[in-house]
């Protein structure tokens, strides 16, 4: 294969004389092929990546040493007029959130278009052919109709499909793809990356596509470049790495990844804690009506994970709102230890507020950032009556439970990592001893390795605490490592519902299955791996 990027000894390091972020990273990048860059957040991958495309903040980040060849030309230290030439032309990226590379008030075939109006001498009527040609080429429906809409519009997917197509209107020789399907549902991922093979294919560009989910890596990748800390761990061919992993943290990652899991055993059916029936909500918005809930009936039972699946959109979060109070429903009823909750006056809510518990799906948002984490997981039970002493001393107790210690309730939510905070999250829930958690996609945004990691802690607190769960989550993957029993949901209904394992193996409705096959990974037989050989790269439980 010819080479189009070398990658020779990279450094980046912080501004100020700050610490290197990234050391000694070599890579090349041939025609033609997918390089997987694969490791967990702060690994240095994106920064690599955005130092390939001379985007990294002057003020925070620089190059201190290596090269990064294209063409034979050392693109370090380029001019910002130099790198006009470049971007676009040669190189294409596709960011991890569309919203935030598209402009929100302006029509994204604008967008687009405004790529071509400023690097090709195109008319106005080829420049708008060669939108329409791109949105087709994404498989974007109704392009004429794509053209005219502004990003609020479209679904995930469908931005990002802008996206992509705006990175390839010039056709580069180089597309970095910077985890472009992490935050989208199954069946949208698998659309993506099959999009993102399909061009690969046709125009034979490089793809530099970069993830923490071998999974994905699984069904796209060429070669596999592992990275840990600012420095590349393992390299090699796809199947050497996925297959054949020789470093620590590689296997570790592997082992880390959900995949074909065995389900729990059967148990004898509990009772009810929560009984739902018959139960409806429409939200009027834009001038049209939309069904979230339709005739919604199931029973969460005493001490079990119960799984609610589906793709954004389905109802699943509509209805996880709905049994914690904090949507009311049109019609149909929410039954809990024999009393009605839906419309139970605020007064009378009051003590189900405590047995009633939601781990959100972004930490962060749902912290204060001026209150120091002792002091959020402590304020659910001072607002019931708890002495501040008492709640304060449960409160260190929870963070010690949930793998963080005691002395890090001193600290503010900014000075955590994301799995870290999602700990916060659940220990501020567990401070008012629920009898059901409602967990809403939380742990969809984390590493896998963290994930694996939040999966055991709320393995261990349901078992400990005698906790029902209900489990949001749009990966059946992901559900079938801890749920009892699988709830599937489709477009506001309720379309399946069984024991974990059946779900996952035997599913009877054509969108379970539809969900199964879009699983990334499901082809590839992971390997057994045995246990870590390197201390140092072992994550301590709940760590």
């Amino acid at each position: 294969m010819s080479a189009l990027l070398e990658i020779r000894d990279l450094n980046v390091t912080a501004a100020h004389d700050g610490p290197t972020v990234v050391q000694g990273v070599s890579y090349t990048v041939n025609r033609n092929e997918i390089l997987c860059v694969v490791g967990e957040s702060g690994s240095g991958k994106s920064v690599t990546a955005h130092a390939i495309m001379g985007l990294l903040p002057a003020d925070q980040l620089r190059v201190t040493r290596g090269q990064i060849l294209y063409g034979g030309r050392d693109l370090v230290g380029l001019s910002a007029t130099d790198w006009l030439g470049l971007r676009g032309r040669c190189f294409g990226m596709v960011f991890q959130e569309p919203m935030t590379a598209l402009n929100p008030i302006m029509r994204v075939g604008r967008q687009v278009d405004e790529v071509l109006e400023r690097h090709t001498n195109l008319s106005a009527g080829a420049r708008r052919q060669r939108v329409l040609e791109l949105f087709e080429q994404v498989l974007l429906p109704d392009p004429q109709g794509m053209y005219d809409a502004f990003p609020f519009q479209l679904s995930g997917g469908q931005r990002q499909r802008v996206v992509i197509a705006m990175a390839l209107a010039l056709e580069p020789d180089v597309l970095i793809a910077d985890e472009p399907t992490t935050a989208l549902d199954v069946t949208t991922q698998a659309q993506i990356l099959d999009l993102i093979k399909d061009i690969q294919r046709r125009m034979g560009i490089g793809v530099i596509f970069i993830t923490h989910d071998f999974g994905v890596v699984a069904d796209i990748a060429h070669r596999i470049v592992v990275m840990r800390k600012g420095e590349v761990v393992e390299a090699g061919a796809a199947d050497d790495i996925l297959n054949r992993p020789q470093h620590p943290y590689t296997r570790q990652l592997i082992a880390a990844v959900p995949h074909k899991p065995e389900g729990k055993d059967a148990a004898a059916p509990a009772p009810p804690l929560m009984t739902v029936a018959n139960l409806c909500k429409t939200f009027a918005t834009g001038g049209r009506r939309v069904e979230a809930l339709r005739d919604i009936s199931l029973e969460i039972r005493q001490g079990e994970t119960l799984g609610l699946v589906g793709e954004s959109g389905s109802g699943k979060s509509t209805l996880g709102r709905t049994l914690i109070g904090l949507i009311s429903p049109d019609s149909g009823s929410v039954r809990m230890a024999g009393r009605e909750l839906v419309g139970m006056a605020p007064r009378d809510f009051r003590p189900y507020r405590r047995q009633i518990q939601m781990v959100f799906q972004d930490p962060y948002a749902s912290l204060n950032p001026r209150h120091r984490v002792i002091e959020a997981v402590a304020q659910g039970p001072i607002a019931f009556g708890e002495s501040r002493k008492t709640a304060l001393r449960k409160a260190r107790e929870l963070l010690e439970l949930v793998g963080l210690g005691g002395d890090a309730g001193e600290r503010y939510p900014h000075q955590f990592s994301g799995g870290q905070r999602q700990r916060v999250g659940i220990a501020r829930a567990l401070a008012l001893k629920p009898r059901l958690l409602v967990a809403d996609e939380a742990v969809s945004a984390l590493d896998v390795s963290i994930q694996a990691q939040v999966l055991d802690l709320l393995k261990t607190v349901s078992g400990q605490f005698g906790l029902s769960v209900l489990f949001i989550t749009h990966d059946l993957r992901v559900a079938a490592q801890i749920c009892d029993r699988i709830a599937v949901m489709r477009q506001g209904q309720l379309v399946e519902l069984d024991r974990a394992a059946t779900i996952f193996y035997h599913p009877q409705h054509e969108y379970t299955r539809r969900l199964i096959d879009s699983v990334p990974g499901k082809a590839w037989n992971k390997p057994e791996l045995a246990a870590l050989s390197d201390p140092s790269t072992r994550s301590k439980q709940y760590a």
